[in-house]
């Protein structure tokens, strides 16, 4: 029996960009290339998609707020006459002033959830969506309050990328265990998304709270990540629950020839080539650059005067030296084709992180048949097979992590090995069709059971 095309709406904080916005654009995309009718709802907009929807901010719902806000972006255009006039410490106000409960709350250390511009944003669609798909909440674009009542009317399927919906304020929480109890004394305030004060303990129960009201349909990348939701409050609210592993689009992300992949970008073609990428490579709370740079003057110590070089993808930066190793920043790119020939320049792709759920970085060198080495924090053990298609370091043990690298680097026929493996694992478990399938299986399901 053909099922008819259905409404299906992605809900993330950008449109293009990378992690976790990525899987939330190429799902959108692969749907709407399967028929079905497919949006996407933003924070911010990046592309010109006509299905790509901006939900409004609450300063542009909220005409008091809007004229402060107007009012402080005039100041800062004429912020040197202030400076001068002596204003300056006035114009300190102009936030309080313009929703004084918000400022109020923020100095608390209270999360924001008033953002009534998804509701709205609701009502300006071609029609109503026959589920609600979304990603990262965070990121002051959403308002968790609506929940209940959301998921009670339309099926709201949640994808977490991190455990920020488990906490009183952390996306990951690293070595703390306290958001299994109700948070509170936090160790941690700085940990993004940052709080003012301690009030993690009231922002835990406020969710608790909210997710006792919600039928949601959870999934997560990872089985790492599905643990912790099975110990966290959000279970009472889950009506069920899967793991379904993040894909990319294998007619992308695919062995290619080296040589022809470094001529392309300028990569000397007799170089050791490894390759690290992430968002903001250097200040990215997630990933532990000082160790890379560690590993990266140990395996140059190692490789006796052979031209070593690292590029990290992700970042516009000057170029750096570690002994005779090479950095070589390069800025995000936008064009995944692009991206691809990274991969597949390089002779290893090496991911040192502090914590990390599922990244797409791992799956795309390994569809790319380059070899991984890893840090085996959060669910990297679940996408690296140790000794078939790369290798797991301790976090923090540059030691460790660079004599794997070396070991790799000194035997071809064990690159090699490791990268047809590599490629294997990613056709078999990490295709974006099969994540898309996984998805579009649990909607028809959810929809044919009386909601």
């Amino acid at each position: 029996m053909k099922t008819r095309p259905l409404k299906i709406l992605q809900v993330s904080k950008v449109d293009i960009s990378g992690g976790a916005e990525r899987v939330a654009w190429d799902l959108f995309q692969r749907f709407r290339e399967r028929q079905q009718e497919s949006w996407l709802a933003v924070s911010r907009k990046v592309s010109d998609d006509n299905k790509v929807f901006e939900i409004p901010a609450s300063e542009q719902l909220n005409r008091w707020v809007h004229f402060w806000n107007s009012v402080q972006n005039r100041m800062v255009e004429l912020s040197p006459r202030i400076h001068r006039m002596g204003l300056w410490r006035g114009s300190r106000l102009i936030p309080w002033l313009a929703n004084p409960r918000k400022s109020w709350e923020r100095f608390r250390g209270i999360e924001d959830f008033r953002h009534a511009g998804f509701c709205h944003l609701l009502k300006r669609l071609p029609a109503k969506p026959d589920i609600i798909h979304c990603h990262n909440l965070h990121g002051g674009y959403f308002d968790l309050r609506v929940l209940p009542s959301l998921s009670r009317q339309t099926p709201v399927m949640l994808t977490l990328h991190d455990a920020w919906l488990l906490s009183g304020h952390c996306a990951h929480s690293f070595a703390c265990e306290r958001w299994k109890m109700g948070c509170g004394h936090c160790p941690d305030l700085t940990i993004y998304p940052e709080i003012a004060r301690d009030a993690t303990a009231h922002n835990w129960r406020r969710k608790q709270k909210l997710y006792q009201g919600c039928r949601l349909y959870v999934a997560t990348p990872s089985k790492w990540l599905m643990d912790k939701v099975k110990q966290s409050m959000l279970m009472p609210g889950i009506a069920e629950y899967r793991v379904i592993p993040n894909g990319v689009d294998l007619a992308i992300f695919n062995p290619q020839d080296r040589g022809c992949a470094r001529e392309l970008l300028g990569i000397p073609p007799h170089s050791r080539v490894l390759l690290f990428a992430a968002n903001s490579i250097r200040n990215n709370p997630w990933k532990d650059y000082q160790m890379m740079r560690e590993v990266l003057g140990q395996v140059d110590i190692s490789m006796k005067g052979q031209e070593l070089l690292l590029i990290a993808l992700g970042e516009d930066a000057p170029s750096e030296k570690i002994g005779r190793a090479t950095i070589r920043f390069v800025p995000y790119q936008r064009d995944t084709r692009l991206v691809s020939r990274y991969y597949q320049a390089a002779d290893v792709y090496v991911h040192a992180a502090k914590a990390d759920t599922f990244p797409l970085t791992v799956i795309e060198a390994l569809a790319c048949g380059t070899p991984v080495v890893a840090t085996a924090v959060g669910g990297i053990p679940e996408q690296i097979d140790e000794g078939e298609t790369g290798y797991l370091a301790v976090p923090g043990d540059s030691r460790m992590m660079a004599a794997r690298i070396v070991e790799i680097l000194h035997s071809d026929a064990l690159r090699a090995k490791l990268g047809r493996k590599a490629v294997e694992r990613a056709r078999q478990s990490f295709d974006l069709n099969r994540q898309a399938n996984d998805y579009l299986t649990w909607y028809h399901k959810i929809l044919s059971q009386k909601y």
